[in-house]
């Protein structure tokens, strides 16, 4: 009997056609999101000429996130989970028609914009924890880690292209066009999720109670690397988040359009596709805990250029440097996410990270906008990079579980000595 070429590449994942299905899905979902997210830029900054309105976009989101994703965690672990996103992109769907309203009513309060926000948050709540727990249901466990992969790489291709779709629609019919666009991929996306034919039931018999909300906090505590890697992503991308004030360099520091003002959203997207890519066909490798550091140091590095850039081509690459090391702190987070926790907790524990995610991207925002309005868009970019470097730091310090992290699917499964025991042993789906 032969044996098995060690050379040979592993299957693909996309022979799963459920998981072929929802990459079309994500992809439609997250063009909708990413051209809906430069005109509302645009817009908002057009209308107001605030930094602070630009932060006000993000707390807008943040607000109902967080308030509502761990009750979204917790009917994620009950409720049919392809059921939950359909109706999550329906209510996305009325946004983008709701700001399409907005703009050919010509109404000028950018108030109605925030409501807007409010309900598209609020819709994310619930479908961000779905969505993160679907996928250990579309393949089979030993392919998770390359399908994670794949995830973030149809995440970062829409991120690429949503942004230059949106900013071209902007520049070429306005604010019109850019809404038009994103309600019709909203449209394609629940059409795709009506078709998946996964139906992933109740995982957990658990009754809702205060403490069955908490207990995803409580397994996080208790698993230092997940405690380590998500609070690590959130604080450094808090800090070191710049794109809320990307309007402001298109228009002021880099005096470009909404053309630009898409290829800078572009590019982190294009530097993290580079990354996901690699690793969707590629084993990460040893030494995962240090190559997680090093990223996050990279992403602050590349935003520190970012931030003291007046070349627009010089900007593009340094913002794609720090798409490509944030990707890799993504996916070494992602794995361990999921391959350490049983599936009856994958909504809570994933509630919990979409909350840390949703702080430091939308909160983020509104942390910069507020910084950009009393010290300018320079100054806040630039103490930011700073502040996640020596996040960088104290964490590597705080962590140093973390830091022996080689294997990075074998340390999730098996606790370091003196870690808490899981409270319920890892579900092999």
């Amino acid at each position: 009997m032969a044996s098995p070429d060690p050379s040979a590449r592993p299957p693909s994942v996309f022979r799963h056609r459920d998981f072929r299905i929802y990459q079309l899905a994500r992809l439609c979902a997250v063009l909708a999101v990413q051209i809906e997210s430069v005109a509302i830029g645009w817009q908002v900054y057009e209308l107001t000429g605030s930094a602070l309105a630009l932060g006000y976009t993000g707390l807008a989101q943040f607000l109902p996130f967080f308030a509502f994703c761990l009750i979204g965690g917790q009917v994620a672990d009950r409720v049919d989970r392809r059921l939950i996103l359909v109706v999550c992109q329906l209510v996305m769907l009325l946004c983008s028609l709701l700001l399409l309203s907005f703009t050919l009513g010509h109404i000028q309060d950018v108030r109605f914009v925030y409501g807007v926000l409010v309900l598209f948050g609020t819709a994310r709540a619930f479908y961000s924890p779905a969505g993160s727990a679907i996928t250990p249901h579309l393949v089979p466990p030993e392919e998770l880690t390359r399908a994670i992969a794949v995830n973030s790489t149809t995440w970062q291709v829409a991120t690429i292209a949503g942004p230059a779709v949106g900013g071209a629609l902007y520049a070429w019919a306005g604010a019109t066009g850019a809404y038009v666009g994103s309600a019709t991929l909203c449209a394609l996306t629940v059409v795709w999720m009506l078709s998946l034919k996964v139906r992933t039931g109740s995982a957990s018999s658990e009754s809702f109670s205060l403490e069955t909300l908490l207990a995803g906090f409580r397994f996080v505590r208790r698993q230092r690397l997940l405690l380590g890697s998500i609070t690590l992503d959130l604080f450094a991308v808090l800090l070191g988040g710049a794109v809320a004030l990307l309007p402001i360099y298109a228009r002021d520091v880099l005096h470009t359009g909404p053309g630009g003002l898409g290829l800078l959203r572009s590019a982190p997207a294009a530097g993290a596709a580079v990354v996901a890519l690699f690793l969707a066909t590629r084993p990460l490798g040893g030494r995962a805990g240090w190559k997680m550091f090093i990223s996050v140091a990279i992403f602050g590095v590349a935003t520190l250029v970012f931030g003291v850039s007046r070349s627009l081509p010089l900007s593009v690459v340094a913002l794609a440097v720090a798409g490509a090391g944030d990707m890799v702190s993504v996916v070494i987070r992602g794995t361990l996410e999921l391959v350490s926790t049983p599936d009856d907790m994958r909504g809570r524990v994933g509630a919990v990270n979409m909350m840390c995610v949703g702080a430091s991207n939308e909160l983020g925002e509104f942390r910069a906008g507020a910084f950009a309005e009393h010290i300018g868009a320079v100054s806040s970019v630039v103490a930011g990079a700073l502040g996640t470097l020596v996040v960088v730091g104290l964490w590597a310090w705080a962590f140093p579980e973390l830091r022996q992290v080689d294997d990075v699917e074998r340390a999730a499964r098996e606790p370091l000595p003196g870690d808490g025991a899981p409270e319920t042993a890892v579900a092999s789906d």
